[in-house]
């Protein structure tokens, strides 16, 4: 089976320094590396909703650069430091992205995330069959 990495533009230096893959196409599903919620300079925001709309931004130029949506996704894994503190905002940002049917989803509780000041990282894989 092939793999193609998918790569935008706005990571490609990152993905370069990091040696990996922002997603990676395989088979008929895209794998699409964790992304915390940094701004395009590499700062991390104060600011929880900052964050997580920076996070979703991201998967969607992931998805973007594969030719896919939101609607693609499967399967999204996501790790919270202090979820309880802010799940109902996280929620909030994550449904004002996704649609039925919604993906299957984990949210879990983690005591910290590589990212210094990250709350949330999210992982994607998403499907390239799509329903008609």
């Amino acid at each position: 089976m092939s793999k193609r990495a998918i790569v935008p533009p706005a990571f490609r230096a990152a993905a370069e320094q990091a040696k990996m893959s922002p997603g990676l196409l395989s088979g008929d599903h895209l794998f699409l590396t964790g992304v915390t919620g940094s701004d395009p300079q590499g700062e991390m925001p104060a600011d929880p909703e900052v964050q997580f709309r920076n996070v979703f931004e991201k998967i969607g130029l992931v998805l973007s650069e594969a030719g896919l949506t939101f609607g693609a996704m499967v399967e999204m894994t996501s790790y919270h430091v202090g979820l309880r503190d802010h799940f109902e905002l996280f929620d909030k940002v994550r449904l004002a992205h996704l649609t039925e049917p919604y993906p299957a989803w984990t949210a879990v509780e983690v005591a910290g995330l590589r990212r210094v000041g990250a709350l949330v990282e999210v992982r994607v894989i998403a499907s390239r069959i799509q329903d008609d």
